[in-house]
């Protein structure tokens, strides 16, 4: 699965990008507005990571060109903002979920996963072939009772 962290704060979204990594997610990192809409003409995502503040434009707004232009995944905002007032607003312009810095990593990394599965993206279910056996939830792979360790690419 693809996602998109929409954020100016190299430093945190290299941390946040190295934990979904591990968790096998493919991410791309935009510190701008403008690169996030390049990247969103290039790839479909399943999900987008979106600060509030960023340096050429806002969250809200850049939400609203979002859903204007047919994105249905789902976005959730990481923001400093922890005014009551500013979670209503996100979440009435089609924020899916609203997270506040400074943030658990565990629980961030649990609410992506939960929009993910709330989007209808289901576990594939064991694959299983003349003793090959692959899990595509967990990647693990296992060949007549004995468990293969593949690269990332394999």
């Amino acid at each position: 699965m693809r996602i998109l962290l929409v954020d100016d704060d190299e430093a945190l979204m290299e941390t946040l990008a190295e934990s979904l990594i591990r968790q096998r997610y493919a991410i791309d990192i935009a510190a701008t507005g403008e690169i996030a809409q390049e990247f969103l003409a290039l790839f479909p995502y399943d999900l987008i990571v979106l600060d509030w503040s960023l340096p050429d434009a806002d969250g809200i707004s850049l939400c609203q060109r979002f859903r204007q232009q047919g994105l249905t995944a789902p976005i959730l905002m990481l923001t400093a903002r922890d005014d009551s007032a500013d979670k209503v607003q996100a979440l009435d312009v089609g924020i899916d979920d609203y997270v506040v810095k400074p943030f658990d990593l565990a629980e961030l990394c649990a609410r992506i996963r939960a929009l993910l599965r709330r989007d209808g993206h289901q576990t594939t279910p064991e694959l299983n072939w003349d003793g090959l056996s692959l899990n595509p939830s967990t990647l693990e792979v296992f060949y007549g009772g004995h468990q293969l360790h593949p690269t990332p690419k394999e």
